[in-house]
Protein backbone atom coordinates (compact mmCIF):
# COMPACT_ATOMS: atom_id res chain seq x y z
CA UNK A 1 0.00 0.00 0.00
CA UNK A 2 1.08 3.43 -1.14
CA UNK A 3 2.00 5.44 2.12
CA UNK A 4 -1.21 8.09 2.78
CA UNK A 5 -1.18 11.79 3.41
CA UNK A 6 -3.33 13.86 5.41
CA UNK A 7 -3.00 17.66 5.94
CA UNK A 8 -4.74 19.22 8.77
CA UNK A 9 -5.35 23.59 8.28
CA UNK A 10 -7.02 25.85 10.09
CA UNK A 11 -8.57 28.73 9.52
CA UNK A 12 -10.70 31.82 11.03
CA UNK A 13 -8.25 32.73 13.96
CA UNK A 14 -5.01 30.99 15.75
CA UNK A 15 -5.53 28.55 18.58
CA UNK A 16 -8.21 26.48 17.56
CA UNK A 17 -6.32 23.36 18.44
CA UNK A 18 -4.94 21.95 14.83
CA UNK A 19 -2.27 19.80 16.85
CA UNK A 20 -4.57 18.06 18.86
CA UNK A 21 -7.13 17.42 16.54
CA UNK A 22 -3.92 16.15 14.26
CA UNK A 23 -2.93 13.98 16.54
CA UNK A 24 -6.76 12.91 17.76
CA UNK A 25 -7.21 11.39 13.92
CA UNK A 26 -3.69 10.05 14.39
CA UNK A 27 -4.78 8.29 17.64
CA UNK A 28 -8.15 7.37 15.90
CA UNK A 29 -6.52 5.57 12.58
CA UNK A 30 -3.49 3.90 14.66
CA UNK A 31 -4.74 0.08 15.40
CA UNK A 32 -3.72 -1.13 12.46
CA UNK A 33 -1.30 1.89 10.50
CA UNK A 34 1.65 3.01 11.58
CA UNK A 35 1.36 7.12 11.60
CA UNK A 36 3.75 9.62 11.99
CA UNK A 37 3.54 13.20 12.40
CA UNK A 38 5.04 16.54 10.54
CA UNK A 39 4.59 20.00 11.85
CA UNK A 40 5.10 22.87 9.61
CA UNK A 41 5.77 26.07 10.59
CA UNK A 42 6.09 29.38 9.26
CA UNK A 43 7.90 31.52 11.75
CA UNK A 44 12.03 31.87 11.03
CA UNK A 45 12.91 30.83 13.96
CA UNK A 46 15.41 27.75 13.08
CA UNK A 47 13.48 26.03 16.30
CA UNK A 48 11.42 27.19 19.14
CA UNK A 49 14.75 27.03 21.55
CA UNK A 50 15.27 30.11 21.99
CA UNK A 51 11.38 31.74 22.26
CA UNK A 52 10.17 32.99 25.54
CA UNK A 53 7.19 30.74 26.74
CA UNK A 54 4.88 33.81 27.12
CA UNK A 55 5.34 33.65 23.00
CA UNK A 56 5.26 30.33 21.98
CA UNK A 57 4.24 28.16 24.84
CA UNK A 58 6.30 25.39 26.05
CA UNK A 59 9.54 24.13 24.41
CA UNK A 60 8.79 20.50 23.41
CA UNK A 61 12.13 18.36 23.42
CA UNK A 62 12.63 15.01 22.15
CA UNK A 63 15.06 12.00 22.46
CA UNK A 64 17.68 12.88 19.70
CA UNK A 65 17.93 16.40 21.79
CA UNK A 66 15.53 18.38 18.66
CA UNK A 67 14.04 21.33 20.69
CA UNK A 68 10.02 21.59 18.86
CA UNK A 69 6.82 23.01 19.33
CA UNK A 70 4.61 21.58 21.68
CA UNK A 71 2.47 20.51 19.39
CA UNK A 72 4.68 17.12 19.06
CA UNK A 73 3.37 16.45 22.78
CA UNK A 74 0.00 15.91 21.63
CA UNK A 75 1.31 13.89 18.71
CA UNK A 76 3.40 11.54 21.30
CA UNK A 77 0.59 11.10 23.69
CA UNK A 78 -1.91 10.55 21.45
CA UNK A 79 -0.49 8.71 18.90
CA UNK A 80 2.43 6.56 21.01
CA UNK A 81 5.32 7.39 18.76
CA UNK A 82 8.75 8.54 19.75
CA UNK A 83 8.89 11.90 17.61
CA UNK A 84 12.17 12.62 15.99
CA UNK A 85 13.57 16.45 15.33
CA UNK A 86 13.67 15.89 11.31
CA UNK A 87 9.54 15.69 11.21
CA UNK A 88 9.71 19.19 12.42
CA UNK A 89 10.24 21.48 9.48
CA UNK A 90 9.89 25.66 10.02
CA UNK A 91 10.50 28.15 7.66
CA UNK A 92 13.71 29.42 8.93
CA UNK A 93 15.24 25.90 8.23
CA UNK A 94 14.00 25.66 5.13
CA UNK A 95 15.52 29.29 4.02
CA UNK A 96 18.45 28.45 6.04
CA UNK A 97 18.86 25.33 3.73
CA UNK A 98 18.05 27.11 0.07
CA UNK A 99 20.96 28.87 1.03
CA UNK A 100 23.11 26.92 2.08
CA UNK A 101 22.51 25.28 -1.19
CA UNK A 102 22.41 28.25 -3.35
CA UNK A 103 25.90 29.00 -2.01
CA UNK A 104 26.96 25.78 -2.86
CA UNK A 105 25.94 25.93 -6.45
CA UNK A 106 23.29 23.43 -6.10
CA UNK A 107 20.96 25.23 -8.76
CA UNK A 108 23.66 25.76 -11.10
CA UNK A 109 23.25 29.07 -11.60
CA UNK A 110 19.28 29.28 -11.80
CA UNK A 111 17.78 32.45 -10.52
CA UNK A 112 16.06 31.05 -7.07
CA UNK A 113 12.85 31.14 -6.30
CA UNK A 114 9.93 30.44 -4.05
CA UNK A 115 8.28 28.22 -6.71
CA UNK A 116 9.65 25.45 -7.85
CA UNK A 117 12.92 25.94 -5.68
CA UNK A 118 11.31 26.46 -1.99
CA UNK A 119 8.08 24.59 -2.13
CA UNK A 120 10.34 21.46 -4.10
CA UNK A 121 12.97 21.38 -1.03
CA UNK A 122 9.67 21.46 1.68
CA UNK A 123 8.08 18.69 -0.80
CA UNK A 124 11.93 16.84 -0.95
CA UNK A 125 11.43 16.71 3.27
CA UNK A 126 8.56 15.30 3.49
CA UNK A 127 8.79 12.61 1.52
CA UNK A 128 12.45 11.96 2.39
CA UNK A 129 10.89 11.44 5.86
CA UNK A 130 8.61 9.02 4.60
CA UNK A 131 11.38 6.82 2.52
CA UNK A 132 13.34 6.94 5.92
CA UNK A 133 10.34 5.86 8.28
CA UNK A 134 8.16 4.24 5.80
CA UNK A 135 5.05 4.85 7.25
CA UNK A 136 1.51 3.71 6.20
CA UNK A 137 0.53 7.48 6.98
CA UNK A 138 1.55 10.84 7.37
CA UNK A 139 -0.04 13.48 8.99
CA UNK A 140 0.76 16.66 8.30
CA UNK A 141 -0.03 19.45 10.33
CA UNK A 142 0.43 23.52 8.41
CA UNK A 143 1.05 26.04 11.41
CA UNK A 144 -0.67 28.97 11.72
CA UNK A 145 -3.81 30.25 9.87
CA UNK A 146 -5.00 30.13 6.38
CA UNK A 147 -4.48 34.03 5.03
CA UNK A 148 -0.94 34.18 7.02
CA UNK A 149 2.18 35.17 4.95
CA UNK A 150 3.74 32.93 7.01
CA UNK A 151 2.59 29.31 5.52
CA UNK A 152 1.91 30.16 2.07
CA UNK A 153 4.76 28.43 0.44
CA UNK A 154 4.04 25.53 2.74
CA UNK A 155 0.06 25.71 1.43
CA UNK A 156 1.41 25.97 -1.91
CA UNK A 157 3.42 22.63 -1.11
CA UNK A 158 0.77 20.28 -0.07
CA UNK A 159 -1.13 21.46 -3.45
CA UNK A 160 1.23 20.24 -5.59
CA UNK A 161 1.91 16.71 -3.50
CA UNK A 162 -1.59 15.80 -4.77
CA UNK A 163 -0.84 15.52 -8.43
CA UNK A 164 3.09 13.89 -7.21
CA UNK A 165 0.97 11.44 -4.82
CA UNK A 166 -2.14 10.85 -6.43
CA UNK A 167 -5.59 12.66 -5.00
CA UNK A 168 -6.46 8.45 -3.90
CA UNK A 169 -3.24 8.60 -1.50
CA UNK A 170 -3.76 12.34 0.35
CA UNK A 171 -6.84 14.22 1.85
CA UNK A 172 -7.25 17.56 3.28
CA UNK A 173 -8.63 18.55 6.42
CA UNK A 174 -9.72 21.98 7.27
CA UNK A 175 -10.27 23.57 11.42
CA UNK A 176 -12.40 26.10 11.21
CA UNK A 177 -14.27 28.14 13.87
CA UNK A 178 -18.15 28.60 14.05
CA UNK A 179 -19.02 30.98 16.93
CA UNK A 180 -22.00 31.49 18.43
CA UNK A 181 -22.66 35.01 19.19
CA UNK A 182 -23.88 36.49 22.54
CA UNK A 183 -27.74 36.73 22.49
CA UNK A 184 -27.70 35.68 19.00
CA UNK A 185 -28.02 32.06 20.37
CA UNK A 186 -27.40 30.38 16.51
CA UNK A 187 -24.61 28.59 15.45
CA UNK A 188 -22.92 30.57 12.83
CA UNK A 189 -21.23 29.47 9.65
CA UNK A 190 -19.99 32.61 7.77
CA UNK A 191 -16.68 32.29 9.32
CA UNK A 192 -16.07 28.78 7.86
CA UNK A 193 -17.35 30.00 4.77
CA UNK A 194 -14.95 32.82 4.09
CA UNK A 195 -12.22 30.40 5.42
CA UNK A 196 -12.40 27.62 3.11
CA UNK A 197 -13.06 30.18 0.40
CA UNK A 198 -9.53 31.26 1.55
CA UNK A 199 -7.76 28.24 1.24
CA UNK A 200 -9.88 27.52 -2.36
CA UNK A 201 -8.16 30.34 -3.29
CA UNK A 202 -4.83 29.08 -2.97
CA UNK A 203 -5.90 25.55 -5.25
CA UNK A 204 -6.80 23.11 -2.20
CA UNK A 205 -10.36 21.86 -1.58
CA UNK A 206 -10.85 20.52 1.69
CA UNK A 207 -12.50 16.77 2.04
CA UNK A 208 -13.80 17.28 5.52
CA UNK A 209 -14.22 20.20 7.71
CA UNK A 210 -13.92 20.49 11.24
CA UNK A 211 -15.90 22.90 13.06
CA UNK A 212 -14.79 24.52 16.60
CA UNK A 213 -17.41 25.37 18.29
CA UNK A 214 -19.17 25.14 21.83
CA UNK A 215 -21.79 23.21 21.00
CA UNK A 216 -22.65 20.16 18.55
CA UNK A 217 -22.95 21.01 15.05
CA UNK A 218 -26.65 21.21 14.25
CA UNK A 219 -28.09 19.38 11.10
CA UNK A 220 -29.04 22.46 9.48
CA UNK A 221 -25.05 24.42 10.03
CA UNK A 222 -23.65 21.14 8.73
CA UNK A 223 -25.77 21.58 5.96
CA UNK A 224 -25.22 24.43 5.08
CA UNK A 225 -21.75 24.29 5.56
CA UNK A 226 -21.81 21.56 2.97
CA UNK A 227 -23.76 23.40 0.30
CA UNK A 228 -21.20 26.50 0.58
CA UNK A 229 -18.20 24.71 1.16
CA UNK A 230 -18.12 21.50 -1.80
CA UNK A 231 -18.19 18.66 1.13
CA UNK A 232 -20.48 16.28 2.22
CA UNK A 233 -22.79 16.83 4.79
CA UNK A 234 -21.17 13.60 6.64
CA UNK A 235 -17.66 15.20 6.19
CA UNK A 236 -18.81 18.16 8.29
CA UNK A 237 -17.49 17.50 11.64
CA UNK A 238 -17.75 18.93 14.84
CA UNK A 239 -14.67 19.88 16.96
CA UNK A 240 -16.55 20.90 20.05
CA UNK A 241 -15.34 22.54 23.42
CA UNK A 242 -14.12 20.17 25.76
CA UNK A 243 -12.77 20.07 29.60
CA UNK A 244 -10.52 17.90 28.62
CA UNK A 245 -8.36 17.25 24.83
CA UNK A 246 -8.33 13.39 25.49
CA UNK A 247 -12.05 13.36 24.80
CA UNK A 248 -11.28 14.61 21.24
CA UNK A 249 -11.08 11.33 19.96
CA UNK A 250 -13.82 10.20 21.67
CA UNK A 251 -16.15 13.00 19.96
CA UNK A 252 -14.47 12.62 16.27
CA UNK A 253 -15.61 8.91 16.38
CA UNK A 254 -18.86 9.83 17.42
CA UNK A 255 -19.46 12.45 14.34
CA UNK A 256 -17.98 9.45 12.22
CA UNK A 257 -14.67 11.27 11.18
CA UNK A 258 -12.79 7.33 10.75
CA UNK A 259 -15.36 6.35 8.28
CA UNK A 260 -14.84 9.47 6.23
CA UNK A 261 -11.02 8.84 6.02
CA UNK A 262 -11.33 5.19 5.73
CA UNK A 263 -13.83 5.81 2.40
CA UNK A 264 -11.89 8.80 1.42
CA UNK A 265 -8.68 7.15 1.79
CA UNK A 266 -9.57 3.56 0.92
CA UNK A 267 -7.85 2.44 4.13
CA UNK A 268 -9.56 0.82 7.02
CA UNK A 269 -8.19 1.23 10.87
CA UNK A 270 -10.77 0.93 13.30
CA UNK A 271 -10.47 2.74 16.33
CA UNK A 272 -10.28 0.81 19.70
CA UNK A 273 -11.49 3.70 22.06
CA UNK A 274 -12.57 0.85 25.25
CA UNK A 275 -9.51 1.61 27.70
CA UNK A 276 -9.12 5.07 26.74
CA UNK A 277 -12.97 6.20 27.47
CA UNK A 278 -12.45 4.85 30.95
CA UNK A 279 -9.57 6.94 31.75
CA UNK A 280 -10.93 9.82 30.45
CA UNK A 281 -14.10 8.71 32.75
CA UNK A 282 -11.90 8.51 35.80
CA UNK A 283 -10.87 12.24 34.96
CA UNK A 284 -14.75 13.06 34.44
CA UNK A 285 -15.93 11.52 37.42
CA UNK A 286 -12.95 11.33 40.16
CA UNK A 287 -12.95 10.33 43.36
CA UNK A 288 -10.40 11.85 45.26
CA UNK A 289 -9.21 15.63 45.23
CA UNK A 290 -6.10 17.41 46.02
CA UNK A 291 -4.72 20.47 45.38
CA UNK A 292 -0.91 20.92 44.22
CA UNK A 293 0.77 24.35 44.24
CA UNK A 294 2.92 25.02 40.71
CA UNK A 295 5.63 27.59 41.65
CA UNK A 296 7.02 28.37 38.45
CA UNK A 297 7.93 32.46 37.05
CA UNK A 298 6.09 32.05 33.78
CA UNK A 299 2.74 31.38 35.28
CA UNK A 300 0.62 33.40 33.71
CA UNK A 301 0.91 31.10 30.50
CA UNK A 302 -0.13 28.12 31.79
CA UNK A 303 1.17 26.40 28.36
CA UNK A 304 4.33 27.32 29.48
CA UNK A 305 4.11 23.84 31.43
CA UNK A 306 1.61 22.18 29.23
CA UNK A 307 3.56 18.68 29.48
CA UNK A 308 3.35 19.25 32.82
CA UNK A 309 -0.05 19.83 33.68
CA UNK A 310 -0.88 16.33 31.22
CA UNK A 311 1.64 14.80 33.07
CA UNK A 312 -1.07 15.21 35.49
CA UNK A 313 -4.14 14.57 33.97
CA UNK A 314 -2.34 10.60 33.42
CA UNK A 315 -2.10 10.68 36.78
CA UNK A 316 -5.46 11.80 37.06
CA UNK A 317 -7.25 9.30 34.94
CA UNK A 318 -5.08 6.49 36.32
CA UNK A 319 -6.04 7.11 40.67
CA UNK A 320 -9.19 8.68 39.28
CA UNK A 321 -8.40 12.29 41.12
CA UNK A 322 -9.18 15.47 40.81
CA UNK A 323 -6.38 17.88 40.84
CA UNK A 324 -6.11 21.21 41.28
CA UNK A 325 -3.36 23.18 39.86
CA UNK A 326 -2.71 26.34 41.95
CA UNK A 327 -0.38 28.58 39.94
CA UNK A 328 2.11 30.23 42.45
CA UNK A 329 4.09 33.03 40.53
CA UNK A 330 7.29 33.04 42.70
CA UNK A 331 8.15 36.31 41.93
CA UNK A 332 5.77 37.87 44.55
CA UNK A 333 6.44 34.86 47.20
CA UNK A 334 6.49 36.99 50.58
CA UNK A 335 5.28 34.78 53.38
CA UNK A 336 3.97 31.05 53.28
CA UNK A 337 0.32 31.90 52.85
CA UNK A 338 0.12 31.42 49.53
CA UNK A 339 1.14 27.82 49.96
CA UNK A 340 -1.21 27.15 52.70
CA UNK A 341 -4.12 24.55 52.43
CA UNK A 342 -2.07 22.33 49.58
CA UNK A 343 -1.16 18.72 49.54
CA UNK A 344 1.82 19.04 47.35
CA UNK A 345 4.69 21.03 45.88
CA UNK A 346 6.19 21.58 42.38
CA UNK A 347 8.81 23.56 41.15
CA UNK A 348 8.96 23.07 37.50
CA UNK A 349 12.08 24.09 35.00
CA UNK A 350 12.84 27.56 34.02
CA UNK A 351 15.84 29.65 33.34
CA UNK A 352 17.41 33.16 34.81
CA UNK A 353 17.02 34.37 38.51
CA UNK A 354 13.70 36.13 38.65
CA UNK A 355 11.66 34.37 41.27
CA UNK A 356 14.16 31.81 42.32
CA UNK A 357 14.92 33.10 45.93
CA UNK A 358 10.53 32.69 45.79
CA UNK A 359 10.63 29.03 45.24
CA UNK A 360 14.13 28.32 47.05
CA UNK A 361 11.64 29.59 50.57
CA UNK A 362 8.22 27.33 49.01
CA UNK A 363 11.19 24.51 49.06
CA UNK A 364 11.90 25.37 52.14
CA UNK A 365 8.55 25.14 53.70
CA UNK A 366 8.03 22.00 52.11
CA UNK A 367 10.86 20.19 53.38
CA UNK A 368 10.25 21.68 57.03
CA UNK A 369 6.84 20.38 56.99
CA UNK A 370 6.95 17.52 55.19
CA UNK A 371 4.49 18.90 52.30
CA UNK A 372 5.53 15.96 49.28
CA UNK A 373 7.67 17.75 46.68
CA UNK A 374 8.86 17.17 43.28
CA UNK A 375 11.34 19.42 42.00
CA UNK A 376 11.92 19.24 37.79
CA UNK A 377 15.54 20.70 36.35
CA UNK A 378 15.57 24.29 37.52
CA UNK A 379 13.42 22.33 40.74
CA UNK A 380 16.61 20.04 41.40
CA UNK A 381 19.17 22.75 41.72
CA UNK A 382 17.11 24.86 43.65
CA UNK A 383 16.20 22.25 46.20
CA UNK A 384 19.99 21.47 46.27
CA UNK A 385 20.53 25.05 46.97
CA UNK A 386 17.78 25.58 50.07
CA UNK A 387 19.57 22.30 51.69
CA UNK A 388 23.11 23.60 51.02
CA UNK A 389 21.99 27.07 52.64
CA UNK A 390 20.05 25.77 55.40
CA UNK A 391 21.09 21.87 56.57
CA UNK A 392 24.79 22.24 55.32
CA UNK A 393 25.53 25.75 56.86
CA UNK A 394 26.71 26.98 53.46
CA UNK A 395 25.75 30.39 53.83
CA UNK A 396 25.12 32.42 50.72
CA UNK A 397 25.09 29.30 48.67
CA UNK A 398 24.07 29.62 44.92
CA UNK A 399 23.88 28.80 41.23
CA UNK A 400 26.48 30.72 39.30
CA UNK A 401 23.69 31.28 36.95
CA UNK A 402 21.69 33.57 39.25
CA UNK A 403 24.93 34.92 41.21
CA UNK A 404 28.32 34.16 39.18
CA UNK A 405 30.15 36.27 42.71
CA UNK A 406 28.67 32.89 44.90
CA UNK A 407 30.94 31.87 47.92
CA UNK A 408 29.55 27.86 47.46
CA UNK A 409 28.37 27.69 43.75
CA UNK A 410 26.18 24.46 44.70
CA UNK A 411 25.13 24.66 40.75
CA UNK A 412 27.84 25.45 38.21
CA UNK A 413 27.87 25.61 34.68
CA UNK A 414 28.77 22.63 32.66
CA UNK A 415 32.34 22.80 32.06
CA UNK A 416 31.63 21.92 28.41
CA UNK A 417 29.22 24.88 27.96
CA UNK A 418 31.80 27.50 28.68
CA UNK A 419 32.94 28.48 25.62
CA UNK A 420 29.25 28.29 24.81
CA UNK A 421 28.41 31.82 22.95
CA UNK A 422 25.12 31.03 20.78
CA UNK A 423 22.14 29.94 22.51
CA UNK A 424 20.17 27.91 20.33
CA UNK A 425 20.35 24.18 20.98
CA UNK A 426 23.66 24.06 22.94
CA UNK A 427 22.21 23.04 26.02
CA UNK A 428 22.35 19.40 27.30
CA UNK A 429 19.53 18.61 25.28
CA UNK A 430 17.69 15.01 24.79
CA UNK A 431 17.55 11.54 26.42
CA UNK A 432 20.20 10.68 28.91
CA UNK A 433 20.33 7.13 30.83
CA UNK A 434 20.62 7.18 34.36
CA UNK A 435 21.96 4.54 37.26
CA UNK A 436 19.30 4.90 39.74
CA UNK A 437 20.30 3.68 43.72
CA UNK A 438 18.94 0.44 44.54
CA UNK A 439 16.26 0.64 47.41
CA UNK A 440 15.42 4.41 46.60
CA UNK A 441 12.29 6.01 46.09
CA UNK A 442 12.73 6.57 42.40
CA UNK A 443 14.19 2.93 42.13
CA UNK A 444 10.82 1.64 43.28
CA UNK A 445 8.42 3.81 41.23
CA UNK A 446 10.69 3.34 38.12
CA UNK A 447 11.26 -0.12 38.95
CA UNK A 448 14.06 -0.47 37.36
CA UNK A 449 17.95 0.34 37.94
CA UNK A 450 18.78 2.08 34.32
CA UNK A 451 16.50 4.38 33.22
CA UNK A 452 16.37 7.39 30.40
CA UNK A 453 14.74 10.60 30.46
CA UNK A 454 15.35 14.01 28.46
CA UNK A 455 17.05 17.05 29.20
CA UNK A 456 17.49 20.76 28.75
CA UNK A 457 19.82 22.68 30.95
CA UNK A 458 23.60 24.01 31.34
CA UNK A 459 23.77 23.79 34.98
CA UNK A 460 24.41 20.81 37.12
CA UNK A 461 25.27 19.60 41.10
CA UNK A 462 29.20 20.98 41.27
CA UNK A 463 30.74 17.82 42.04
CA UNK A 464 33.48 19.54 44.78
CA UNK A 465 29.64 19.77 47.28
CA UNK A 466 29.53 16.08 46.75
CA UNK A 467 30.45 14.90 49.48
CA UNK A 468 28.98 17.93 51.89
CA UNK A 469 25.48 17.60 50.82
CA UNK A 470 25.39 14.12 51.08
CA UNK A 471 27.50 14.02 54.64
CA UNK A 472 24.37 15.62 56.11
CA UNK A 473 21.83 13.69 54.51
CA UNK A 474 20.75 14.52 50.63
CA UNK A 475 20.60 11.34 48.82
CA UNK A 476 21.91 10.91 45.36
CA UNK A 477 19.80 8.58 44.13
CA UNK A 478 19.99 8.71 40.52
CA UNK A 479 23.61 9.09 38.90
CA UNK A 480 24.98 9.64 35.11
CA UNK A 481 26.84 6.23 34.72
CA UNK A 482 30.31 7.54 34.82
CA UNK A 483 28.79 8.63 38.29
CA UNK A 484 29.93 12.31 37.97
CA UNK A 485 26.29 14.16 37.41
CA UNK A 486 23.56 14.06 39.52
CA UNK A 487 20.17 12.73 38.08
CA UNK A 488 17.98 12.43 41.05
CA UNK A 489 17.82 13.60 44.80
CA UNK A 490 15.99 12.31 47.59
CA UNK A 491 14.94 12.80 51.35
CA UNK A 492 13.72 9.20 52.02
CA UNK A 493 12.44 10.57 55.51
CA UNK A 494 10.39 12.53 54.48
CA UNK A 495 6.83 11.81 52.99
CA UNK A 496 8.06 12.43 49.54
CA UNK A 497 10.94 14.81 48.44
CA UNK A 498 12.39 13.68 45.07
CA UNK A 499 13.86 16.13 42.41
CA UNK A 500 15.11 15.26 39.00
CA UNK A 501 17.56 16.98 36.78
CA UNK A 502 15.41 15.87 33.75
CA UNK A 503 11.90 16.31 32.96
CA UNK A 504 10.43 13.25 32.98
CA UNK A 505 7.10 14.95 32.11
CA UNK A 506 7.86 15.19 28.40
CA UNK A 507 7.26 11.30 28.78
CA UNK A 508 4.64 10.92 30.13
CA UNK A 509 1.55 9.31 28.42
CA UNK A 510 -2.22 8.65 28.69
CA UNK A 511 -1.64 4.86 29.09
CA UNK A 512 1.67 4.97 31.41
CA UNK A 513 1.96 8.15 33.31
CA UNK A 514 5.65 9.35 34.33
CA UNK A 515 6.74 7.00 37.29
CA UNK A 516 7.85 10.21 39.97
CA UNK A 517 4.64 12.19 38.95
CA UNK A 518 2.44 9.16 39.95
CA UNK A 519 4.80 8.89 43.11
CA UNK A 520 3.80 12.29 43.75
CA UNK A 521 -0.39 12.20 43.23
CA UNK A 522 -0.06 8.94 45.35
CA UNK A 523 1.91 10.53 48.30
CA UNK A 524 -0.19 13.79 48.23
CA UNK A 525 -3.72 11.63 48.53
CA UNK A 526 -2.69 9.18 51.23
Amino acid sequence: MPTKYITVTGGVLSGLGKGIAAASIGHLLSSKLKIIPIKCDGYLNVDPGTMNPFEHGEVFVLDDGGEVDMDFGHYERFLGVTCKSQWNLTMGKVFDRVRKKERRGDYLGKTVQYIPHVTDLIKDHIFQVAREERPDMVIIEIGGTVGDIENELFLEAVRQMREDVGKQNIIYIHLTYVPIPHGVNEQKSKPTQQSVNLLKQRGIFPDIIIGRCKAFLTPEIKTKISNFCDVDPSAVITGLDVQDIYEIPIIFEQEGLPENIHKKLNIYSPPDLRRWKKLVDNIRNPHQEITVAMCGKYTKLEDSYASIVESFNHCSAHLSCKINLRWVETTDLKDASLLESIDGLVVPGGFGARGTEGKIEAIRLAREQNIPFLGLCLGLQLAVIEFARNVCGLRGANSTEMDPDTPHPVIDILPEQRAVTEKGGTMRLGAYPAILQEGSVVHALYGASKVSERHRHRYEVNPEYHPVLQEKGLCFSGLSPDGKLVEFIELPQLKFFVATQAHPELKSRMETPAPLFYGFVKACLY
